[in-house]
């Protein structure tokens, strides 16, 4: 059995047909032919994520701003890992001599 795939269209409008509460759940997935458990998530889901449609563009700017900035703070952090590695590899291996490069 082939698994089925819905686009973000009909997920959405499943779960707005599951808002209605017209129909139990289990007519829903059936009418739709999925099953009831992926129904209730994604109304759980479009129910979680629906204040993002409101959201203002200076507040999804300012939460991708934070997202790269945490992005960024990680990235330093583990390059100054390694910038520590290599310096104690190098003061191991030269010990203290300057290598001579040709």
């Amino acid at each position: 059995m082939q698994k089925k795939t819905f686009s973000a269209e009909m997920k959405a409008k499943i779960a707005i047909e599951a808002l209605k509460s017209e129909k139990t759940v289990n007519e829903i997935a059936k009418e739709f032919d999925c099953s009831p458990s992926q129904v209730s998530e994604w109304k759980k889901r479009f129910l979680e994520e629906a204040s993002e449609i409101f959201a203002s563009k200076k507040e999804q700017r300012q939460k991708d701003y934070e997202a790269e900035v945490a992005n960024l703070h990680q990235k330093i952090g583990q390059l100054t890992v390694e910038n520590s590695w290599m310096k104690k590899k190098y003061e191991i291996l030269f010990k203290g001599k300057t290598p001579k490069f040709d």
